[in-house]
């Protein structure tokens, strides 16, 4: 897992590694972890050609999430740490991930990117998030000039906003209000967003690349 260096209110994601792990048929490999190191994208792709081979399907899931405010109270420590974990890493880790797939035999497959947003661009907004907010909307903004960029390459690269998913973060009162906001009365849950994802890893998604894709089951804002 990425470490995320923020405040004392920074938190990561809760991914839940210790199912995957549990899995008899799942093959892990662990890397270097810190993805604000600007060196970190790099040793991470690094360790997952050594240990595999190849990489083939790049999916940027990580993010800094807490650490953050409304615009009266984010200051530039706040924009930094975001900026290093939720857009430079990721950037990073694409360009490492190209680099690997330019290494491999000639004739070779393309290549599949798929990075994540977060809605910051519908509705209200995330108005009590700036930072991060700010630093997801830039992904969205550079998915299609990825897209061109690395189109020569055979790799699609694609944006996917899951809107919120169930992963433990939400409790109580907070976690039904949320699932009120769904027309089907539930929260998301990752296999809701990881379909998408992985259709989007297949050769039928092939003619898909430069889009910001919303998986969010009709959330309401």
């Amino acid at each position: 897992m990425p470490g995320l260096r923020g405040g004392p209110d920074a938190r990561p994601s809760a991914d839940r590694v210790r199912e995957v792990l549990g899995d008899p048929e799942a093959r892990v490999a662990s890397g270097p972890g810190d993805l604000s190191d600007p060196v970190g994208p790099a040793r991470l792709i690094e360790a997952v050609v050594g240990e595999f081979g190849r990489l083939d399907i790049l999916v940027a899931n990580h993010a800094l999430s807490g650490s953050d405010g409304p615009l009266d109270e984010i200051d530039a420590a706040m924009l930094d740490a975001h900026w290093a974990v939720d857009t430079r890493s990721v950037l990073l880790l694409v360009q490492a991930y190209v680099r690997s797939r330019a290494r491999l035999t000639e004739g070779s497959p393309g290549g599949r990117v798929v990075m994540m947003t977060s809605g910051q661009d519908i509705g209200g907004g995330m108005p009590g998030e700036i930072a991060y907010a700010l630093q997801k909307g830039a992904l969205a903004s550079i998915t299609r000039s990825l897209a061109t960029a690395l189109a020569e390459h055979g790799i699609t690269v694609n944006t996917v906003n899951p809107g919120p998913v169930d992963t433990g973060y939400g409790t109580g009162e907070d976690h039904t209000a949320v699932a009120a906001r769904f027309p089907a009365g539930r929260w998301g849950v990752p296999d809701d967003p990881a379909r998408l994802i992985a259709w989007l890893a297949t050769d039928e998604a092939g003619w898909v690349t430069g889009e910001v894709v919303n998986s969010e089951g009709g959330f309401g804002r």
